[in-house]
């Protein structure tokens, strides 16, 4: 089975002590069963430091420590296990953060999440969001299913590459062609209602009434559009999961838009990321309010 990627997931790289959002801060990092073996059966002097950091109840997973920091990070913001033992002793979820994968009908996709700071300027700088390459080939076959939704994001992507069109007529063709639509009433009342890991963005979130899509973001939001779109429609098995997923993606960029004329739209499209598609119950929420 071939993997495949967005041709700018080539060029992500971890930024390390330099984000200033670092995902080593604020998340319980749970530690795979063959990490945990490694960290077992290592006997170099950082050992002893990796397995008493580790809370065995219920899944094994570091305990964080002040300020809910990762243990393992050191004062200049870098990983100490990988310093101490090397990036083959990174748990799995250390190792494989911001990436994320789908099935789909031609094989598997990597992508890169937008909660992570460098992913989302990458994502929000890069024209290329509709070409695709093959990074290699996996063991597996391809998840099949009766409808195919690669047909319907790549009418999505033409909309979104004509920039004979503003995001706003784009966002217009997208609703009349798959007939959707997005009121802010019920963006609201959904917004009031989703749980929030910082209650600040939630007043954040529904303190502003929709006025519009800033036209200097124009390309900023069609490539944020595109990244909603590839990360959450591309595994829809049928005509009503993709039009509730591509309601959830021009949901999420309609807010984006939103809070991107009073703010810095590499911020708030972090923030938007992190509070809503990272929490599955957030994300489910929505998607189910637009399920036809």
């Amino acid at each position: 089975m071939k993997l495949y990627a967005p041709k700018y997931y080539k060029r992500f790289q971890c930024i390390a002590d330099k984000c200033k959002h670092s995902c080593c801060v604020g998340w319980e990092i749970d530690v795979d069963k063959p990490a945990l073996e490694k960290y077992n059966s290592l006997s170099c002097g950082y050992a002893a430091a990796i397995r008493d950091t580790i809370d065995f109840t219920d899944t094994p997973h570091f305990i964080l420590a002040e300020n809910d920091k990762c243990p393992h990070l050191n004062e200049s913001g870098l990983c100490k296990i990988i310093l101490n033992v090397g990036e083959d002793c990174l748990c799995d979820i250390c190792r494989e953060h911001p990436r994320f994968y789908n099935f789909t009908n031609r094989g598997k996709e990597v992508g890169i999440g937008m909660s992570c700071e460098e992913a989302c300027r990458l994502i929000l700088d890069s024209d290329d969001f509709d070409e695709m390459y093959i990074v290699g080939e996996i063991d597996g076959a391809p998840d099949i299913c009766e409808f195919d939704a690669l047909e319907q994001i790549t009418k999505v992507n033409e909309i979104l590459k004509d920039n004979t069109n503003g995001f706003a007529s784009k966002v217009d063709m997208i609703h009349d062609y798959f007939d959707i639509f997005i009121d802010d009433e019920r963006m609201t009342d959904l917004l009031s209602s989703l749980e929030y890991l910082d209650e600040a963005h939630r007043d954040l979130f529904i303190k502003n009434t929709f006025v519009g899509y800033p036209a200097d973001k124009d390309l900023q939001l069609a490539r944020a559009l595109a990244y909603f779109v590839f990360r959450h429609c591309s595994e829809a098995c049928s005509i009503d999961e993709f039009y509730s997923s591509l309601s959830f993606s021009v949901f999420c960029t309609k807010l984006i838009a939103n809070l991107s004329i009073e703010n810095d739209i590499y911020e708030v499209a972090r923030i938007v990321s992190e509070e809503i598609e990272y929490s599955e119950e957030n994300s489910e929420k929505i998607k189910l309010a637009y399920f036809k």
